[in-house]
């Protein structure tokens, strides 16, 4: 079948020879699988019992990105802290495979949604198809006043060897260097890669493709981005990495983050309306 919901922690789609595994603790895609080949990095020493935010996969960043001087929310707000309903919309045929999941302000844990009593709707949406995986979050206000948020998709990417990847398509763009405390930079290099630690915000990227090449895995990614114009690069390297209990002290050589999201700047939504970011992955 295209959607197992056997297991009460996870479901698993299939779409052809190619699968995914999406947690319902922080609706946290954990595993893409294109031709049996595994495309998204988990780390070894990840804590699934929903006590803690997932290591790896997908983790959906909301109602903020980081930490912001105005709220006491923990880095990277809720989303990815609270379980998630699955909507019973979910289809999939032989070829493609959709399921949708739901968080509104019950299902986040009282102590966080106490930091941020605004009402909501996030619907998470993930298409998978040969090659190809969508995931899109829809965001709706549903309080009687405005509130503001980011977003992003902390998508780590499994690779063989973080000394061979690069990232294409962030020439010429301004970044915010939070390694550097927030010192601003331009990209000149026509490829990103990583010698050191890096977390670079490229802020407003007008190409909505952006590649991410020498995975070692075989075919490259290719990143489509839609309304989320800003993107995150990050590896943790050797210090960082041994200072994340949740983390291998040497896995910092096998992922990379690349991150589509909307933090640059804050979205404002009025009463009743609604945003939507999503990306499209493809091993091409």
């Amino acid at each position: 079948m295209p959607v197992d919901t056997t297991n009460p922690d996870k479901l698993v789609l299939t779409a052809g020879a190619d699968s995914a595994e999406v947690y319902y603790f922080g609706a946290t895609l954990t595993s893409w699988k294109v031709d049996g080949q595994e495309r998204i990095f988990l780390s070894k020493d990840a804590i699934l019992n929903g006590t803690k935010a997932i290591r790896g996969g997908i983790p959906l960043v909301f109602p903020h990105f980081g930490t912001v001087e105005t709220s006491k929310l923990p880095q990277h707000g809720f989303a990815r802290n609270s379980r998630w309903e699955l909507l019973p919309q979910s289809a999939g045929s032989d070829s493609e495979t959709v399921v949708q999941l739901s968080l509104k302000p019950a299902q986040v844990p009282e102590s966080l949604r106490s930091l941020w009593p605004n009402d909501f709707q996030l619907i998470y949406t993930v298409k998978l198809s040969a090659s190809n995986l969508t995931t899109t979050l829809d965001i709706k206000n549903t309080d009687s006043k405005e509130w503001e948020f980011t977003s992003l998709l902390h998508t780590y990417f499994r690779i063989q060897d973080v000394a061979k990847v690069g990232v294409r398509d962030l020439t010429g763009r301004s970044f915010v260097d939070k390694v550097a405390k927030g010192a601003r930079d331009q990209e000149l290099r026509d490829v990103v890669t990583i010698a050191s630690e890096v977390d670079r915000v490229y802020e407003n990227v007008e190409k909505n493709e952006i590649h991410i090449v020498g995975t070692g895995l075989g075919k490259d990614v290719v990143v489509h981005k839609k309304n989320f114009p800003d993107v995150v690069v990050w590896n943790p390297w050797v210090e960082k990495a041994k200072g994340m209990a949740d983390f291998g002290d040497e896995e910092y050589h096998n992922m990379i983050c690349v991150e589509v999201g909307k933090v640059a700047d804050f979205v404002k939504l009025a009463p009743g309306e609604s945003w939507s970011g999503s990306q499209t992955l493809i091993v091409a």
